[in-house]
């Protein structure tokens, strides 16, 4: 039985491989470790907890307590380390860059040193059940022009904060392996989206000011290209690399499905509006009337600073040597990620209340 320490594991994509490992195999334990931060849920994983507590144990903390870190090497046998733990919006970075630093790059640290000793320690010497795998991001790569992808062998060039915080842990990481042969793995994806996502990501936010008729503000001319991946789609990749990968190697993970953000924020209105009329239990959960779910919405604003053209990933290395290929194309991942948005409102009105408001106000309306 592996034992995984899951850290970031009540946030969106860490909720996500959550619910994927255990839907995939019972013989594992999994130790959730999250500061439950404004964008950490434990409603997240609420039946998880709830129906499998034999397989799952929530523990409430932040990566960079030490002794809390070693505490839970101390009473469980470790096997994985999947660190989703990080500070991931890039404009509050850019707002404060002093807790992304501590987090995602600080923290990262505390963890590789735990993991090395206790695992030193134990005289496995690194042998194949212990492996230590950073979830990154192609945002370490910087800003792409109208053509190329995005490999491995792409310089790292961040331009935000945020961007600077993941790519110095990934040389952390990079470093830990080098130094110490620690067995690791670092995977960089595109663009998530799907359920759990907290809304002030584009996507959700999109489809909450659209259902409630609120302005859909978008970045300078909304031209800016992402590559988006289904958050499943991704958490499977995550879990094929930590059986498959090498140690000391990089795996991109993308999705296939380039758009720009002003015809993801148009495919949105349209398809919102198509479910909507389609579908009376859902006309119950818009707070906005149909006629003014368009276009209209739309509002330009004031471009975010140091902000990146165009991400594209190239996943050939992970098709070709680990066997993964996303499997959900955008045009069925967003109906999907809407449907679960209508279907869970509860869900949405829990955290868009209280600090979400007043950063929401602080950071858009306010432009």
């Amino acid at each position: 039985m592996k034992t995984y320490l899951v850290t970031g594991g009540a946030g969106f994509i860490g909720s996500n491989f959550i619910k994927y490992v255990l839907d995939k195999d019972q013989d594992i334990e999994i130790i959730c470790l999250d500061k439950l931060t404004y964008a950490g849920n434990l409603a997240n994983i609420e039946k998880e907890l709830k129906n499998t507590p034999e397989y799952l144990t929530f523990i409430k903390g932040d990566i960079n307590n030490t002794e809390l870190v070693e505490y839970i090497f101390d009473q469980w046998d470790i096997n994985y380390i999947v660190n989703f733990a990080a500070e991931s919006h890039v404009d509050r970075s850019i707002e404060d860059a002093e807790i992304f630093l501590k987090t995602n790059v600080l923290g990262v640290q505390n963890l590789l040193n735990i993991a090395k000793d206790n695992w030193e320690t134990r005289e496995r010497k690194y042998k194949d059940d212990v492996k230590f795998l950073q979830v990154s991001t192609d945002e370490v790569y910087g800003s792409l022009g109208k053509e190329g992808y995005f490999t491995e062998e792409t310089n790292i060039q961040p331009n935000s904060p945020y961007s600077a915080s993941k790519a110095s842990a990934d040389m952390l990481v990079r470093s830990y392996n080098e130094t110490h042969n620690l067995p690791t793995l670092i995977t960089r994806c595109s663009n998530n989206y799907g359920p759990y996502q907290f809304p002030e990501k584009l996507i959700p936010l999109m489809i909450n000011n659209i259902l409630n008729g609120e302005e859909l503000p978008v970045y300078g001319d909304g031209l800016n290209v992402r590559d988006w991946l289904y958050v499943k789609d991704h958490c499977k990749a995550i879990d094929m690399v930590l059986e498959k990968g090498k140690s000391g190697e990089v795996y991109n993970i993308g999705g296939h499905n380039e758009e720009t953000n002003i015809k993801i924020v148009k495919t949105l209105i349209k398809e919102i509006n198509d479910l909507l009329k389609e579908n009376d239990e859902y006309k119950e959960v818009a707070n906005a009337e149909l006629d003014n779910i368009n276009e209209d919405l739309i509002t330009f604003v004031k471009d975010r600073l140091g902000h990146d053209k165009r991400y594209a990933i190239d996943p050939s290395k992970i098709r070709e040597e680990i066997g993964w290929e996303p499997t959900i194309m955008f045009e069925d991942g967003i109906i999907d990620t809407i449907k679960w948005y209508l279907d869970n409102q509860d869900w949405i009105k829990l955290i868009t209340s209280g600090d979400y408001k007043s950063y929401y106000e602080e950071m858009y309306l306010n432009k």
